[in-house]
């Protein structure tokens, strides 16, 4: 393990019954980074992701955050050192306010002068959400309810993000806005695993990323490798590559 690793699985299995979704996964994510995770419908990306969080726990394998195997951690426990997860849909708290929503995600953090400056933060990434921030999280577009979904998870005071599909359900208008403020979050120090069906927005931003089929990572690289591969231009890139005459 490089020394700036701060999230690793390791020969990680995981099974849903007699069902075997992640076959011996491997995956770095390194501190600041960017990394995609890419693939398409049933190939393993939200179980990883459920994998991180907790909700669920490898058959085998091991699952490393800041050089500490946490696979056997609670929930609220990783969330306590430092991962926070976008959750796919959003999973808002419709009936709160989005200011009780905000306040839900700093359940793990006290209540002291740095949760307003953590608030002040979110606030300026989303003007939008403080505009609205006594309004019903029920009442919101899906653009303006991913944006707080994403401050929600800010308010843990994360060292990683973990998206399940920012840009799902968005008009191409607010999956431009969604991607930029990634971009920001990270430039802020903030290191992002993106679970991702979009592959030409998450390439456009990644530093790296990994391609799941099946439960197989196939294909890893830098971003700019990935862009490249034929097989990933067929694929998820809508590029069909033509034999030349």
């Amino acid at each position: 393990m490089q020394p700036d690793t701060l999230l690793s699985f390791r020969d990680v299995n995981t099974h849903y019954g007699d069902l075997h979704v992640l076959k011996g996964v491997n995956y770095t994510i390194g501190r600041g980074e960017i990394v995609s995770l890419l693939g398409g419908n049933a190939s393993g990306k939200s179980t990883t992701m459920k994998t991180i969080m907790g909700i669920v726990r490898p058959t085998t394998g091991s699952v490393a955050f800041d050089g500490q195997e946490i696979q056997r951690l609670s929930t609220s426990e990783r969330v306590r050192r430092g991962i926070a997860p976008v959750l796919e849909a959003r999973r808002l708290f419709p009936r709160m306010t989005i200011y009780e929503n905000l306040e839900m995600g700093a359940y793990t953090q006290k209540r002291d002068a740095q949760f307003a400056d953590d608030l002040d933060r979110v606030y300026g990434l989303f003007p939008r959400v403080k505009e609205r921030r006594s309004q019903l999280a029920g009442t919101l577009s899906g653009g303006e309810q991913q944006m707080v979904a994403i401050g929600r998870a800010l308010m843990a005071r994360p060292r990683l993000i973990c998206m399940d599909e920012p840009s799902m359900g968005l008009s191409p208008l607010y999956v431009e806005q969604v991607f930029d403020i990634i971009v920001e979050i990270n430039r802020q120090g903030t290191t992002i695993f993106m679970v991702e069906q979009n592959a030409a927005m998450a390439l456009s931003i990644a530093h790296r990323a990994y391609v799941l089929q099946t439960g197989h990572v196939v294909l890893s690289g830098t971003a700019a490798e990935l862009r490249e591969n034929p097989a990933i231009k067929e694929a998820y890139l809508g590029e069909m590559q033509v034999a030349p005459a």
